[in-house]
């Protein structure tokens, strides 16, 4: 085991706020295992490195031998998170709950040590509450106390509409923290108010207050806004070797530290000495290619984190034909023509229809470096480069 010091250094690392921390250091002397949850709402099941900020920090709990809770809100999710948000925010259904439920078990598992996890669903508890039960858990607080939440002060003082059952979600990921006897509780910082909520709660429950943990939202590769999928700056979870490797070559200089706190598993003292070398005149490039095969070694695999350099291509753009294109058949199986989208799901070009129907209405499908305009129809003998979107490009040759 760590010593406290040590362990606290690490827990440390890249945090933004610590609350309060003599509690932490307090719960820590005690020698066992903390029970260290973490909530996350499946609403968008595609992870990218910023959610990763605090993923790594509950590998590092566990790490430290402590009890990793990996809480999926599937109630909580079907009445919307409103943190950050202007408007009251749709629910999920419980079908679409159940999906995204399931793919951020199989990211966050590239990091989590699964011997070492616990996943909960708060639906374990939260659907076994009366109308009485949850009557008693709203009279926890107050509509005061609830308005001084910046977002909730913001659409109530702007004249928006706040529903009722958003007053609910912070109350139950709060008592969510009862229910788990939690000892520290990590979010984002949007997500102190919630977190802070578990600690009063706890408290009125007649439990040890839970420390919380809040981690700093990771800027996006344009080195300004948050990472996000909408605004396209984002490193995905499940990108691929070569796009991964590409686009961690793009960080800024003066965002590649940070990303190195927040990102990786090197001790500070090795990150501060590429610092230094970097200051001396080292190229900033070359750090750069070791923070990619570090995270890509840990998304895929070591042989993809050494090879990714030579696929880092792949990702070519719309019209542009790159060198060893794959060759791919696509059989005709009895018909006399097969239509563009039928094509482009046959030789794995998209996943299914769906996407053949947007790639083709976004016009991102390009023959032979050409724009494709309308419809196209294959026949057997017919061969030509056909490239799907930004990542997908085959050498089509139409069989029997």
């Amino acid at each position: 085991m760590a010593s406290i010091d040590e362990s606290l250094a690490l827990i440390k690392r890249g945090i933004d706020e610590l609350i309060p921390e003599e509690e932490l250091v307090a719960k820590l002397k005690e020698g066992r295992p903390l029970r260290i949850k973490a909530g996350f709402d499946p609403t968008a099941p595609d992870l990218h490195l910023g959610h990763t900020v605090l993923i790594n920090k509950l590998r590092q709990f566990q790490d430290l031998g402590h009890e990793v809770i990996f809480l999926i809100g599937d109630f909580t999710g079907m009445i919307g998170d409103p943190s950050g948000k202007s408007a009251t925010r749709p629910p999920l259904t419980s079908e679409q709950v159940a999906a995204n439920a399931v793919s951020y078990k199989e990211q966050v598992f590239k990091i989590l040590d699964p011997a070492k996890t616990r996943v909960a669903f708060n639906s374990e508890w939260m659907s076994k509450m009366s109308a009485a039960d949850m009557i008693a858990l709203a009279g926890q607080y107050t509509v005061a106390r609830m308005l001084e939440r910046d977002d909730f002060d913001k659409r109530y003082t702007g004249g928006q509409p706040i529903a009722i059952h958003e007053f609910l979600y912070p109350l139950i990921q709060g008592y969510d923290s009862v229910a788990l006897k939690a000892d520290v509780e990590l979010g984002g910082t949007d997500q102190k108010f919630n977190l802070l909520m578990g600690r009063a709660l706890q408290k009125n429950y007649g439990q040890k207050p839970q420390v919380i943990l809040t981690v700093p939202i990771l800027e996006g590769l344009d080195g300004v806004q948050k990472m996000s999928k909408s605004l396209g700056n984002y490193v995905g979870v499940n990108d691929a070797p070569g796009e991964m490797y590409t686009k961690l070559l793009s960080v800024p200089d003066g965002l590649l530290w940070r990303y190195f706190e927040l990102l990786s598993f090197r001790p500070l003292a090795e990150v501060e000495e590429f610092q230094a070398q970097v200051s001396s005149g080292a190229n900033p490039q070359d750090y750069k290619k070791l923070l990619a095969e570090e995270l890509i070694t840990r998304f895929h695999n070591e042989d993809a984190a050494k090879t990714a350099h030579k696929s880092a291509g792949n990702r070519v753009a719309l019209g542009e034909i790159p060198d060893n294109v794959p060759e791919v058949s696509v059989a005709l199986e009895g018909q006399e023509q097969l239509a563009i989208g039928t094509v482009l799901r046959m030789a794995g070009l998209v996943k299914n229809g769906a996407a053949a129907r947007d790639v083709l209405g976004r016009g991102a499908v390009f023959i032979d470096g050409v724009k494709l305009e309308g419809d196209r129809m294959f026949a057997e003998g017919d061969t030509c480069v056909i490239q799907a979107g930004k990542k997908k490009v085959a050498r089509i040759t139409m069989v029997k």
